[in-house]
């Protein structure tokens, strides 16, 4: 099975949780001022310059950071270091649609848990399936909801093998189990350039956890993963432009609840969120999400989520973007 959203080209398009305010300055200034050398010879080996540019942003050291092609890619190679084939990977159900691809991909078994009732991670069901790896997505995607940190920590003082906690979102949740997965010999968290620091297109993930965790996942994943142009921009980013991303992430959220009460004004009911997006469940989501399409707008439709139903995940941009789209999604409901 493919990953296939429809990615057809779209006036305003809130489909992808991306940084729809751009590119920080720096690392836009880097990517124009690249030579040829950044393109005819091979990046570095393992990205040590990012590597501790990431460390110093996080508070870690740089034996504590892997990175990788996205954090899909950092993912992908965890499952395939963690995981033999015909082990289990458990995973809350909805999160991230990657995860079970990636887990069939490497011949290990995904094992599909329900959330809990508030949409939140359920610790004792996940524990309960001894899967080898358990995988843990806050705030997680679709739903945007954060899981609350005694309940990552259940997880993690009970689970069978290692965890993945999947921090795409951190920086919009104004928080981060980094400190527990270097506390931990079993715990990796993966975080990602592509939202908050509005990098997308150059695939720049990263994960960090305990030196020995970290050295199985850079064996899994092999070299010249970061390209020598993508290492310089998000370098960039990261000593020069901190400024510029806590600005535009302070935007999203404060935009991210004018959005969830403009929707609660039109009747609907969004589910809570600390990311950069909001999942708001509306019936027959992928007809109105065509309607809103054909209207210039791109929103995420989501069929019969398990626990919540049809529902649209539309990402937080500039709100000139977010009032295009409630114009559409009036005019499609």
């Amino acid at each position: 099975m493919l990953y296939a959203p429809n990615r057809e080209p779209c006036a305003v398009d809130l489909s992808d949780n991306t940084n729809l305010w751009g590119v920080p300055p720096a690392a836009q200034r880097t990517l124009r001022e690249a030579g040829g050398a950044a393109v005819t010879r091979y990046p570095a080996l393992y990205a040590a310059e990012l590597k501790r540019a990431l460390a110093a942003y996080v508070g870690a050291g740089a034996a504590n950071v892997v990175t990788g092609c996205g954090s899909d890619d950092v993912l992908d190679s965890a499952i395939r270091a963690f995981a033999e084939p015909g082990e289990a990977i458990a995973c809350p159900d909805p999160s991230f649609a990657m995860i079970p691809i990636f887990a069939r991909m490497n011949g290990v078994v995904p094992v599909p848990v329900p959330l809990a009732p508030d949409h939140g991670v359920d610790a004792d069901a996940l524990v309960a399936t001894g899967a080898k790896l358990t995988y843990v997505c806050s705030p997680n995607n679709p739903t945007g909801t954060a899981a609350a940190r005694a309940v990552v920590e259940r997880v993690v003082e009970r689970a069978a093998g290692v965890v993945l906690i999947d921090e795409a979102y951190a920086e919009f949740a104004r928080a981060s189990l980094v400190e527990l997965a270097l506390s931990s010999d079993r715990v990796l968290v993966v975080r990602t350039m592509s939202k908050a620091f509005g990098l997308a297109g150059l695939r720049v993930g990263y994960a960090v956890g305990a030196p020995a965790l970290v050295a199985e996942v850079e064996k899994s994943r092999g070299p010249y993963k970061v390209s020598a142009i993508a290492e310089r921009a998000a370098v960039a980013a990261l000593t020069e432009d901190m400024t510029w991303v806590r600005e535009h992430v302070d935007l999203a959220i404060a935009f991210r609840e004018r959005l969830a009460n403009e929707l609660r004004g039109m009747g609907l009911a969004p589910l809570p969120s600390a990311a950069n997006f909001v999942l708001v469940p509306v019936p027959n989501a992928p007809v109105v999400a065509q309607a809103m399409r054909a209207a210039g707008v791109a929103v995420r439709p989501f069929g019969a989520l398990p626990g919540i139903g049809d529902a649209l995940r539309i990402s937080v941009g500039p709100w000139e973007m977010m009032e295009t789209c409630l114009v559409a999604l009036r005019g499609a409901t």
